[in-house]
């Protein structure tokens, strides 16, 4: 079997090329890319590639197509809820484990400037919960009332408490807007049960999303559903970190995924506690959990990087002037689809950036320790997930593959003594990997129908950093 997966980037269009019966066990026999032309026709990137991959191995025709997409921003939702803690927390737990990008989350009720903001995001869904099941409905009619009288073309998706359905029926009807009730993605304090709306997350995905992106053609040549590519990559590692069958798993690693528009930060571990006396507070977290940060690109995405990171930041980071890094930038966000460093001075910008973008997505992405007080003394609170015993740590998008030292890049994602005195359970002496030829959305997508082929595949290609590519 020969399998072409075909991973429509928001900056490539990416191909994968992988024959299960090649001479010497299965192999990945070729990649390509090329610009992902979404705002003429993305099958015109689809072909240059495919012109490309033509090159590396001549007469290669596959059996089956599998494809995946984040091109023009991919999924994006606004998550609106009762408690930010609780069930705004759940919303994107929901949102993230679909391969959605999360633009904004609101709780309580919303206010007409939060109404306006949601109108400027032009999100593709709008997902309501708030309540546990008996509990508050209030807030929840109150907030599909003013979502109801938003302007613009999004998908409503309830996923709250019960008790309001019958409601929430009545009302999303009346409103004329395309909308599912689903169940509560917290129907019990403290119990999450985001699977239902993730299902239906990914089925708006497939029915709306493919032809607004323009991915109709490519669809036609599938027999299976195109995904979000985030969600590829997620069940990618979650094969790799659990194995398949007989063949084991790596068991517990992260991965950043640097992209032009968004640094994604998955993480497969329990995220227990590493020290004694710890308290966990707040909801339990997922094993496979993702976290998506929209304003940490390496393209598109620089200049809400810059604001997060600081041109000052970033300029002492590398030896650099702000003005310099400023300059940068800017040319990163005019030519995001031609440009990379073309001397010693612009590399030692463009890491020093991706430093910044992986530092901040894995500090939001791990949890962090507090100082509590009871009747026997200090002890110490986790919110969200200890991975400071994390073993591995995988780099995954172009700036990390092309650069000279991906490892000084991934260095971001390492605890340092200023993030120990924040109390934040980042990775601290992990082993670094790279994902050398962009495969984990491809293996991810090939996961669905042959999981097996998948982990060989990848505990073949995900290699150690060399030698002598640490940067200095």
């Amino acid at each position: 079997m020969r399998y072409l997966a075909a991973d429509f980037g928001s900056t490539y269009t990416k191909l994968t090329a992988v024959d299960a019966g090649a001479q010497g066990g299965p192999a990945v026999v070729g990649t390509a890319s090329a610009f992902t032309t979404i705002s003429s026709d993305v099958m015109e990137g689809y072909a240059l590639a495919r012109e490309r991959l033509e090159r590396q191995c001549p007469g290669f025709v596959h059996d089956r197509l599998l494809c995946c997409s984040s091109a023009a921003g991919g999924l994006a939702m606004v998550a609106v809820g009762l408690v930010p803690d609780l069930t705004v927390k759940a919303a994107r737990m929901a949102a993230e484990g679909a391969g959605a990008k999360v633009l904004a989350a609101y709780g309580y009720e919303l206010s007409r400037r939060e109404q306006e903001a949601i109108a400027r995001a032009a999100p593709d869904i709008v997902l309501l919960c708030g309540g546990t099941d008996g509990g508050n409905k209030d807030v929840l009619l109150a907030n599909a009332r003013r979502l109801c009288a938003i302007d613009g073309d999004f998908f409503l998706i309830a996923a709250g408490n019960k008790s309001a359905d019958r409601e929430l029926e009545a009302l999303l009807a009346a409103s004329g807007r395309p909308y599912v009730i689903t169940g509560n993605v917290m129907p019990a304090f403290g119990r999450l049960d985001v699977a239902p709306a993730r299902r239906c997350i990914r089925d708006i995905f497939i029915e709306r999303i493919i032809d607004a992106k323009g991915l109709a053609g490519a669809q036609a040549m599938s027999d299976l559903p195109i995904i979000p590519t985030p969600l590829a990559v997620l069940k990618a590692c979650e094969a790799l970190s659990l194995g398949v069958g007989d063949r084991a798993g790596w068991g517990d690693f992260m991965a950043v995924d640097l992209g032009g528009a968004t640094t994604d930060v998955y993480s497969m571990a329990s995220g227990e506690p590493t020290m004694d006396n710890v308290m966990l507070k707040g909801l339990p977290e997922p094993f496979a959990k993702r976290t998506v940060e929209g304003d940490l690109g390496m393209r598109y995405g620089a200049g809400f990087l810059l604001d997060a990171a600081t041109a000052e930041f970033v300029a002492g980071d590398c030896g650099a002037t702000p003005e310099a890094v400023t300059d940068w930038v800017a040319k990163c966000t005019a030519r995001p689809d031609t440009l990379a460093p073309e001397n010693s001075a612009e590399r030692a910008l463009d890491e020093a950036l991706a430093r910044s973008a992986v530092r901040l997505a894995v500090e939001r992405h791990c949890g962090f320790f507090e100082k509590a007080y009871s009747p026997v003394g200090e002890l110490y609170t986790l919110t969200g997930k200890d991975l400071s015993a994390v073993p591995r740590l995988v780099g995954i998008g172009g700036v990390l593959v092309h650069s000279a030292a991906p490892a000084a890049i991934l260095a971001g994602a390492v605890a340092s003594p200023e993030t120990l005195a924040r109390g934040l359970a980042m990775p601290r002496s992990p082993a670094f990997f790279l994902d050398s030829r962009y495969i984990f959305s491809a293996m991810g997508l090939i996961s669905q129908v042959d999981p097996g082929l998948a982990l060989c595949l990848m505990q073949k290609e995900i290699k150690p950093v060399p030698e002598g590519k640490h940067g200095s």
